[in-house]
């Protein structure tokens, strides 16, 4: 199942329309009606689905992310520590996070392993050796690769980050491509 549209009705509720495929091979698309925390880091379904007739395909624009980010450099290590602990409770999300911005760890922890398999960015700046001057922001598309007690699972993020005492700090959490070139 996957989720493939959401749609804000106002007073913090949401219409998601998510994807099943059956073991046979076929796709039914459902909307789930949802509501937000007044937080905004909580939600809850508050009705049964509905099923409704799948989505128009769009066209995609050209790739965002070209710049190939190396997995040694600092800004892949940054991320990687970010994940582990957004995804497997190792560690503090907070210590990845740039001032102000915050985002709780998923919970409870769902995989016991994260590694990263791939970082491309929007900006060369992402593929620098060394940390950028304080203030440099970049977008990057990572792939990680998430273990848990049934399997490894492959996964999918944009990120935001924002150079700042000679590292790299997270300043978004986003799904899907950035139309642009990424955050800024």
């Amino acid at each position: 199942m996957t989720a493939v549209r959401s749609a804000r009705r106002g007073g913090g509720v949401w219409a998601v329309t998510v994807a099943a495929q059956y073991v046979d091979g076929r796709l039914r698309y459902f909307v789930v009606p949802v509501a937000a925390g007044a937080s905004g880091d909580s939600f809850t379904v508050t009705g049964a689905p509905g099923v409704v007739a799948g989505l128009a395909r769009a066209a995609a624009g050209g790739p965002s992310y070209r710049v190939s980010v190396p997995l040694d450099g600092g800004l892949s290590s940054a991320v990687e520590g970010f994940f582990r602990a957004y995804l497997t409770g190792a560690g503090q999300v907070e210590r990845y996070l740039a001032p102000g911005v915050r985002l709780a760890p998923v919970s409870p922890a769902p995989y016991s392993a994260v590694t990263v398999r791939e970082v491309w960015g929007a900006q060369e700046g992402a593929a620098a050796q060394k940390v950028p001057a304080d203030g440099t922001t970049v977008g990057v598309r990572v792939r990680v690769e998430a273990q848990d007690d049934a399997g490894r699972w492959p996964l999918s993020y944009d990120l935001g980050l924002t150079a700042r005492s000679h590292r790299w700090e997270i300043t978004a959490l986003q799904w899907g491509a950035v139309k642009g070139g990424g955050v800024r």
